[in-house]
């Protein structure tokens, strides 16, 4: 692609500007985001010799991102309506730091075309598009109309203005289901739902338009033929303000959960180089209807035979690094440079696709209780080095808080390598060799997703997650003799370091004594299942453990992160932490938490009744979805939490009569607060 002047009636009012004030040079730059992308920006900005500024909510006044910035500026309170969705306050950092620039990393207001202009009008360089481009190609039903004109391909559907119940009935049913209803200013999965039938549709709309309105400002729904057993790819584009727009390959993201993307690599191991160049080109196609400057991707859903456009987000993406390691460029770099009024660097012909990239999101979640987010403070925090492939970009450290304010996403882990099947492998390993812990993670299901054996030979669609649920998070499995082993030496190491023994005292030998011989038992246990005993002998001699009548040698060497286990000749490496009497346990066998059951007893356990349905995070309450009185079957809706920006439903625990509603809409609620009360049918 040469580079030459694009000009079209889609970005008129760009024409009407002096670039000079959309884009100039600079010198310290505002970062309006948190997490793990204003780490991101901070980094790279501050390589190219710029002052940063960060910008916090009074949840966030310790987070990483306040610590690795020049400057920081408080904004307010916790929630983001408060705080990083406040353009005034926003403006105001900016003003109060001698910011000239904004860069808005993802999320939050990236896409808002208003706060795009707040900056332009306060002299404010803003990192991206303009407020034009952006209404141009962030409204996903107004983009597909300018893609229509375009002849870029489209998924059929409705993208009317016409929002009354009967309007998007008709539609969908000359559509035909299933149909996908989504919010037209969204994204990650937000404001939207899968309706199969037309009975489903109603529901679909309220619970998508509430969604979409709480996490967006804005209701507006579109509808689209929903295409079964769909691959989502998507073309990373880059424009600058001389009229130059380039590709750098695609992604494929076909690996998501509720429209949420989990895993995503670079380049589609689907397509061959023909399909690679006639989507890309497409891509070009669709931002240049808009004549595109700054970073932002296109997004494609295929059928397996052809693709359609779906959106186009005008922002960096949360899986740019897959594109930075295949083909050397960092974006954020080229972001800032485009804003600087740079041109950009390549020409079309001079990227080159180099290996392959796979990405995996780290979440606060627990998968195994339907990935309800999950809040606290990072006790234990262990990524692997980032070496022989491996990138990781996070947003938390140990000792940092985990809020329900906010996304529950923690770090990205990245790996490279010159094939797809090598790719894998090095992240699988990242994966199992990281330790997190204070909150529950997604890391296990993470690495049970990249050892399956489909996707391993790319036999998925955005489906596969929720068909393969079961199977993805199957139980740990149970403690043997190496896990309850290790559980006995990582107790001893720890009492030892505990009384400052000395490298070099006999007494490091677990309880050596120059005579005799002695005993001490252990007893663990997995949850609420039956306790597993194992006996230590211990004094003049070797060490042994017991288990059964089963008697095995052994020996430690700690470590950082844990120790080496030999036992029975085997040496065993163990990451282990200890909180109390409970163990995390690493081994060769996969991941486990034991509880050390109380050798004194007295140990006792309260469980809330199985009547009583409590808020599992902290959240608002958006939705009471049925009433006192009611007679609910097993699995019924009772009521709807906001948690984390995504709702999450709790439903009755079995057959009965809903005694008691213990909140109403708008109530913030605190972790365990009882909600409602469900009385058991008796039948």
């Amino acid at each position: 692609m040469r580079r030459s002047s694009r000009r079209n009636s889609a970005c008129s009012g760009c024409d009407a500007m002096d670039r000079s004030k959309l884009y100039r040079r600079f010198r310290t730059l505002l970062i309006a985001n948190r997490g793990e992308i204003a780490c991101r920006v901070i980094r790279t900005a501050r390589a190219m010799g710029l002052r940063t500024v960060a910008v916090y909510s009074e949840a966030d006044r310790e987070a990483m991102h306040v610590a690795l910035a020049d400057e920081a500026v408080l904004l307010g309170p916790a929630r983001a309506r408060d705080s990083y969705l406040n353009v005034e306050r926003l403006i105001e950092a900016a003003r109060k730091t001698g910011a000239e620039a904004v860069h808005p990393g993802y999320g939050f207001l990236s896409e808002n075309a208003e706060f795009a202009q707040a900056c332009f009008d306060a002299g404010l360089v803003f990192v991206g598009p303009t407020a034009e481009m952006m209404n141009a190609m962030g409204s996903k039903s107004g983009s597909k109309a300018l893609m229509e004109k375009a002849g870029v391909p489209l998924v059929p559907g409705y993208h009317g203005e016409a929002q009354d119940e009967a309007t998007l009935a008709k539609a969908a049913d000359k559509i035909g289901f299933p149909i996908l209803v989504k919010a037209s200013a969204g994204g990650g999965g937000r404001g939207m739902r899968i309706v199969r039938s037309a009975g489903e549709l109603a529901p679909a709309i309220v619970s998508a338009k509430r969604e979409a309105k709480a996490a967006f400002g804005d209701d507006l729904m579109l509808i689209e033929k929903y295409v079964d057993n769909p691959r989502h790819i998507e073309v990373q584009v880059i424009g600058d303000s001389y009229g130059n727009l380039l590709s750098l390959f695609e992604r494929e993201c076909t690996l998501q959960r509720r429209h949420q993307k989990v895993i995503e690599e670079a380049p589609s191991p689907t397509l061959n180089a023909a399909q690679r160049e006639t989507v890309c080109a497409a891509a070009r196609k669709a931002a240049g209807a808009v004549n595109y400057v700054g970073a932002g991707t296109i997004e494609f859903v295929s059928d397996g035979k052809d693709v359609f456009f779906i959106e186009m987000n005008t922002r960096l993406q949360v899986e740019h690094p897959v594109t930075e390691l295949i083909t050397g460029i960092d974006l954020v770099e080229w972001q800032l440079r485009v804003a600087f009024g740079e041109a950009l660097p390549l020409k079309q012909d001079e990227i080159r696709l180099n290996g392959h990239a796979v990405e995996a999101r780290v979440y606060a979640e627990n998968p195994t209780r339907n990935f309800m987010p999950s809040v606290g403070r990072i006790s234990t925090w262990r990524l692997p080095a980032e070496a022989g492939g491996l990138r990781i970009d996070a947003g938390y450290r140990e000792g940092d808080a985990v809020s329900p304010y906010y996304d529950a996403m923690l770090a990205k882990m990245i790996a490279w390598a010159p094939t797809r099947d090598v790719a894998v492998e090095r992240l699988n390993r990242g994966l199992e060799e990281s330790d997190v812990r204070g909150i529950v993670t997604n890391i296990p299901f993470l690495s049970a997703l990249m050892t399956h054996p489909k996707v391993r030979t790319n036999a998925i669609d955005t489906g596969f997650i929720e068909r393969e649920l079961a199977v993805l998070t199957q139980a740990a499995p149970a403690p043997g003799e190496l896990e309850l082993c290790a559980a006995v030496a990582a107790i001893l190491n720890d009492e030892r370091q505990a009384a400052g023994a000395q490298a070099s005292s006999p007494w490091q030998t677990f309880g050596w004594q120059p005579v005799g011989r002695r005993q001490r038992c252990f007893a663990f246990r997995v949850g609420h299942g039956p306790e597993q005993r194992i006996t230590l002998n211990y004094g003049s001699g070797p060490s042994t453990l017991m288990i059964g009548e089963r008697e095995l040698a052994f020996t430690t060497t700690a470590k950082e992160g844990g120790f080496d286990l030999t036992l029975d000749g085997v040496k065993s490496s163990v990451a282990a932490v200890i909180d109390g009497h409970e163990l995390y346990l690493r081994t060769r066998n996969g991941r486990f938490d034991l509880h050390w059951v109380d050798p004194f007893g007295g140990e006792s356990e309260e469980q809330a009744g199985e009547d009583k349905i409590a808020a599992p995070l902290p959240g608002t309450v958006v939705a009471v979805l049925a009433e006192e009185g009611a007679k609910l079957e097993k699995g019924a809706p009772i009521l709807t939490l906001e948690v984390m920006k995504m709702e999450q439903t709790l439903r009755a625990p079995f057959a009965g009569v809903l005694k008691a509603i213990r909140c109403k809409v708008g109530d913030i609620v605190q972790e365990g607060v009882e909600l409602a009360v469900v009385e058991p049918s008796g039948e």
